[in-house]
């Protein structure tokens, strides 16, 4: 399941810059891929669970997380509508850093020298993986720089739903806060989505598809059933991985090259991530995406 889960969240990247690149605008695939994605979690809550139900005191944390989403959604599908999907994905890998970094500044967390080690590290990849992308072509910086802020973004709702995950499913906190977030989604794309031609060949229909249901839907339901039967520490060495897999994938599948720059960027933001997870007391639980 743990390793499902990853390949699934890894492929995500691939097949929505795929999309992206042929003929999907970025607005109109994020709030139709998210709309699809709502009503399978809506439907699938009420039939498990019968409630939507969270508590008064909880509401301003959902709504937080609702519009770190929408936040994290546009720099997602813009960061790969200006540069590859490669990119992308090193820059996520700095995620897990950067969910250090706020806890400590709005006091979470209390963090020792490996920890700013680490940070130290993964900065300067992020930095060196951002100069590559400058090479002369502007939109593939603007790209990087966007897919920086979605990993920044993503730290801050990890921390916002956090708490909430411990006291509500998964599947209750994800309907309330995909919905939230979708809201304001389709204000701005809106005007994308009534200008889209959605007159789209087999193979872009079926990653489609697979962005719905895969890294939306299903791993939510693979990772926590694996998270409860393992462990969360278990859980989070395979969590690790995720970047990996999401590099190679834009690789293999869509021929993607990474320049030097970019190979050394991502070598330290990995090397920055084992240095964090080393100091991750084994009852932390793990970042789970919904890119």
């Amino acid at each position: 399941m743990l390793l499902g889960t990853v390949l699934l969240w890894a492929l995500n990247s691939t097949a929505s810059r795929y999309l992206l690149t042929h003929g999907w605008r970025p607005l109109s695939y994020g709030l139709t891929r998210y709309f699809l994605a709502i009503g399978l979690f809506v439907g699938f809550t009420w039939w498990r669970e019968r409630s939507f139900r969270v508590a008064r005191g909880d509401l301003g944390l959902v709504a937080l997380a609702g519009g770190t989403i929408f936040l994290n959604q546009v720099c997602f599908v813009y960061s790969l509508h200006f540069t590859t999907a490669s990119t992308v994905s090193l820059m996520f890998g700095s995620t897990p850093v950067f969910v250090g970094v706020i806890g400590v500044a709005i006091g979470l967390e209390r963090l020792g020298r490996r920890f700013w080690a680490a940070a130290l590290i993964t900065l300067a990849g992020v930095g060196l993986i951002a100069a590559a992308s400058g090479g002369g072509v502007s939109s593939d910086l603007k790209g990087a720089l966007l897919a920086l802020c979605a990993a920044v973004t993503w730290a801050v709702y990890t921390l916002a739903v956090a708490p909430l995950m411990r006291r509500y499913s998964p599947l209750r906190i994800s309907s309330l806060v995909l919905t939230i977030g979708w809201i304001p989604l389709a204000a701005a794309g809106g005007g994308q989505v009534a200008e889209q031609a959605f007159s789209f060949g087999a193979v872009a229909w079926l990653a489609f598809a697979y962005a719905v249901v895969g890294p939306l839907f299903l791993t939510n339901i693979l990772w926590f059933t694996a998270v409860d039967r393992v462990g969360a520490a278990r859980a989070t060495l395979f969590g690790n991985l995720q970047p990996f897999f999401a590099v190679l994938f834009a690789l293999l599948l869509l021929s993607e090259s990474l320049q030097p720059l970019e190979i050394v960027g991502g070598m330290l933001v990995f090397a920055g991530i084992a240095l964090e997870r080393v100091r991750i007391p084994l009852t932390r639980a793990p970042e789970t995406p919904v890119e």
